[in-house]
């Protein structure tokens, strides 16, 4: 049952990134060309999933013992915003800017068969195994 629930939110999330245009690299251009030609549309987009998701980390899910479909919640703890952190904000940006894709809508894309799309995702997967080389052992 967990797995088809898993399947059915994916894909509700999925149809969610193309209805909305996030899937399209040259609409996510639109909307981070700021000075140029911008589109910001996509900004209603982002509200419209902050308005959904800002209750649930306010008010409910402070109220929860654990998550419904895990044995625990898996935040982040850190406050601190050092040169690790910034570094990858800048990464994941220029990344996001030159290509187009996020990492949501990138998977999203396989489903049109682009391989812009599949070249994205291997180059983001190699981003993370090096992420991984940099990051302090626990």
């Amino acid at each position: 049952m967990n797995a088809l629930l898993v399947m059915l939110l994916g894909a509700t999330f999925g149809a969610g990134l193309v209805l909305s245009g996030m899937t399209d690299p040259a609409y996510i251009r639109g909307f981070l060309d700021v000075t140029g030609d911008w589109r910001p549309e996509l900004a209603f987009v982002m509200a419209g999933a902050l308005a959904l998701s800002l209750p649930f980390f306010q008010l409910i899910q402070p109220k929860m013992a654990k998550p419904i479909f895990s044995e625990q919640f898996s935040m982040p703890l850190a406050t601190q915003i050092d040169a690790r952190l910034l570094v990858g904000a800048v990464i994941f940006g220029v990344g996001w800017t030159v290509s187009g894709y996020c990492p949501g809508p990138g998977v999203a894309s396989f489903a049109y068969l682009e391989p812009k799309a599949f070249g994205f995702v291997a180059a983001m997967l190699v981003g993370f195994k090096i992420a991984d080389w940099f990051a302090p052992a626990k």
